[in-house]
């Protein structure tokens, strides 16, 4: 039987680790080939490596994406390898907690180049190129959709992610491309353990469902979104949080009932 993305070609922005890399994983595994595009050479080309010798097809592209002309450098760079290009994955993004009257410009323009500017010139550049029913995934946060103290910029740059990924549902229409976007929070990668300082009980009290999410949980849903059996999904947000969204405050206390 086929692979669901057999025949497909993904560029993933900040693929090497963490969501992108989760997202890697498992579109590999369904038969698509992988750019994997990330300034980490290490860790993006030991991925690529652990794609391909599983039987998958993956090339590792170095990429920083603080670098505006990266963008397009890295989608051309795609496409002249694989000859073609289906799904775009707008991964790459920076996060650091600190009060609007502390943020220095210098920060604020990296933080909004990163997760913002990034996804706007990589899509861009990538958009003629898609085939027809092609797939933009973008990578949000709950911050997107919640107030976030000390995140104000963060939290910007992600909701104007969300209203991004709307506009372009509707301008790629005719070419029967789709745009959606995910909002994770309290995945296990390397960015958010720097931003835990709370134990891992209390953590885990936190999300309705008791546990932070691997990345290859968010991978299979961007699979999904990337694959044919969401066909008729366009043009919306996504929370992949275990029910954080929807608990909008509501946890689990000390004694394991439920409070605010």
């Amino acid at each position: 039987m086929a692979e669901i993305l057999e025949h497909k070609v993904a560029l993933i922005t900040g693929g090497a680790n963490g969501i992108g890399a989760g997202g890697a994983i498992i579109m590999a595994g369904q038969g698509a080939k992988i750019a994997i595009c990330d300034k980490d050479v290490e860790a993006g080309e030991a991925l690529a490596d652990k794609i391909n010798a599983a039987g998958g097809e993956a090339i590792f592209i170095k990429a920083d994406y603080l670098e505006p002309e990266t963008c397009a450098a890295a989608v051309q760079s795609a496409h002249a390898h694989f000859g073609a290009l289906d799904i775009i994955v707008n991964n790459v993004g920076g996060v650091g907690r600190r009060m609007l009257t502390d943020q220095r410009a210098s920060n604020i323009e990296r933080v909004l180049n990163l997760n913002l500017m990034s996804m706007v010139l990589t899509t861009q550049a990538g958009a003629p190129l898609l085939r027809q029913n092609g797939a933009v995934i973008n990578i949000a946060s709950t911050e997107a959709l919640r107030a976030a103290p000390g995140f104000s910029i963060y939290s910007a740059s992600k909701a104007a992610m969300t209203q991004f990924t709307k506009t372009m549902a509707l301008e790629l229409a005719d070419k029967a491309i789709r745009v959606n976007c995910i909002a994770p929070d309290h995945i296990a990668t390397p960015g958010l353990s720097g931003l835990m300082d709370m134990d891992v009980e209390q953590r885990d009290k936190n999300v309705p469902l008791g546990r932070m999410a691997s990345i290859e949980e968010v991978g299979e849903v961007i699979a999904f979104l990337a694959g044919p059996k969401s066909s008729w999904i366009n043009g919306t947000t996504i929370p992949v949080d275990g029910g954080i969204t929807a608990a909008a405050g509501w946890h689990r206390g000390q004694d394991g009932e439920w409070t605010l």
